[in-house]
């Protein structure tokens, strides 16, 4: 988002997820979402009562109950959440370790078939068809505090039930079920995030950084459980991985029930007047609180006004075509594998491109929070994955073809990173309309993931040329769904500066739109 600069302004202001204002003296007044604290005339500009209990607090006052608002619930919400979206992250894709680990041998998967391939696919078909009903409910009854973890220990008893298969149909079985169940995680993190902090960016990055520590972290788990278990009471290493790790995840289920918040309205561990704060910083940032009662938050209506949005669409394809491209992380290790190394030093390889993907994401969120610029830090990284498909493609030698699968996986979640917290901030209220867009877009372009599965058959190895000309096509979609995005919010951006309204923005009155008004961020 930008604002448009006046000589007669003390102050530059933009409503919006994470940007500063600044005098004219340069002084920092708001950083990384921080509301301006003692302009509470512009909310009454833009229509919005300022609650009784906030507005007699001083400047001064304000600034600490937020700082501590901020530490309380980042200390019970981002360690927790990050640690069960590693768990989700492994318990979703350690069959991919287990393949090294001899399951396809033990429940006599035909190596001449799709079999494995099916298994992996069928997750994300329970995956998809749950999506949506999951979130919607989740908004309806506003206690993730409790849904999430249930959903997680259920996910984690099924994953270790994995352990128990002894032919193909039981293997499709339990996938499926365990898509069924963790559909219900992508939103809900995401969601808690959204109702109780405006700050996204950054904090979306080590959301994220969940799934990228699972990845060096998984790997080197299946490691040492493929060397040291193999055949220990009587069970195969693959059996041990799923046992292993689903019960880490109901245990740690059990402690996310007393750990995470809910929306804030519903929050036992916070104070009224903190209540009252993470509600109106909420109404300041966008316009309106999140989540009032269930009987605010109507599913269809929610549903229908995501889909009549065009943003909705645009934004779809651009996450689907980053999402499609990243399933090769589905099969990374069979990937990594094409090196010519031994199962375990295999696995040992997965990890250092995970590492760097972490380090690379941390960089490309933090300076699109500093810049509040959107666009050319997703093609950017776009054209790394790229390059790095191309690579993988186009050569059998060792050391390129390792240097593209460093490579790879970065470029791809440095993108959907930033183009996650892109779709928050131009899809933001009403709450119920931003539950169903986000959960339809994670649930198609995680949709993806069925038909990339049959492009990384044994046969096709080692360049998988199928695969990789595939994601650079879905990569292409991408950076088209980017531009078209890019000059669509330009457009509407001109409206508001203008005094126009626009729908799905806040609308300042005319005259006080290019100093007080909402901008999307570009």
């Amino acid at each position: 988002m930008s604002t448009a600069p006046s000589d007669d302004a003390d102050v530059k202001h933009t409503v919006s997820n994470e940007e500063t204002v600044s005098g004219k003296d340069g002084t920092i007044t708001k950083d990384h979402g921080l509301p301006s604290i003692a302009d509470l005339a512009q909310a009454n500009i833009r229509g919005l009562r300022t609650p009784e209990i906030i507005a007699r607090l001083t400047p001064e006052q304000r600034l600490e109950l937020e700082t501590r608002l901020r530490k309380k619930i980042d200390l019970r919400l981002l360690p927790m959440i990050i640690l069960m979206y590693i768990l989700n992250y492994i318990d979703r894709n350690n069959i991919a370790a287990a393949k090294l680990a001899g399951l396809p041998e033990d429940l006599h998967l035909d190596p001449n078939s799709s079999q494995f391939q099916t298994a992996v696919s069928i997750l994300f078909v329970g995956y998809l068809l749950m999506q949506i009903p999951s979130n919607l409910f989740l908004n309806k009854i506003g206690k993730p505090a409790l849904y999430l973890p249930g959903c997680m220990m259920v996910w984690g008893v099924i994953s270790a039930a994995t352990a128990a298969v002894t032919n193909f149909g039981g293997l499709v079985a339990v996938r499926f079920f365990l898509g069924f169940v963790e559909a219900a995680y992508f939103v809900t993190r995401l969601s808690l995030l959204l109702e109780l902090l405006v700050e996204l960016g950054l904090r979306t990055a080590f959301l994220y950084s969940g799934a990228l520590i699972s990845g060096a972290f998984s790997g080197l788990m299946s490691a040492g459980i493929t060397q040291n278990m193999d055949g220990a009471r009587g069970f195969g290493a693959w059996q041990w991985l799923f046992i292993i790790e689903g019960v880490i995840t109901v245990g740690i289920s059990f402690l996310a029930a007393f750990i995470l918040p809910n929306f804030p309205r519903t929050t036992s561990w916070l104070t009224e007047e903190e209540k009252a704060l993470a509600i109106w910083r909420l109404e300041e940032d966008i316009g309106e609180d999140d989540w009032v009662d269930s009987e605010h938050q109507s599913l269809w209506e929610g549903a229908r006004l995501a889909f009549i949005d065009v943003k909705t669409w645009v934004f779809l394809l651009l996450l689907f075509g980053i999402v499609a491209s990243g399933s090769v992380t589905n099969f990374f290790p069979a990937v990594v594998k094409t090196l010519g190394y031994n199962n375990v030093n295999t696995l040992l390889l997965t990890c250092p491109p995970y590492v760097l993907t972490v380090i690379a994401t941390f960089i490309n969120a933090w300076h699109a929070d500093r810049t509040g610029e959107r666009y050319w830090h997703i093609i950017v990284s776009l054209v790394v994955a790229m390059a790095a498909f191309i690579l993988a493609a186009a050569t059998t030698s060792l050391a390129p073809r390792y240097v593209a699968m460093m490579l790879m996986v970065p470029g791809v979640y440095s993108a959907f990173v930033v183009a996650l917290a892109w779709i928050s901030n131009t899809l933001p209220r009403p709450p119920a309309k931003r539950a169903a867009a986000l959960a339809f877009i994670n649930a198609v372009s995680n949709a993806s993931s069925i038909y990339a599965s049959y492009m990384y058959e044994d046969r096709m190895a080692p360049r998988y040329v199928i695969a990789m000309s595939v994601n650079c096509g879905t990569i292409f979609l991408s950076m088209v769904a980017a531009t078209v995005m890019r000059v669509m919010l330009v457009r509407l951006n001109k409206k508001l500066d203008r005094g126009i309204f626009v729908e799905g923005a806040i609308n300042a009155i005319p005259g006080e739109a290019t100093h007080h008004g909402f901008r999307f961020k570009v």
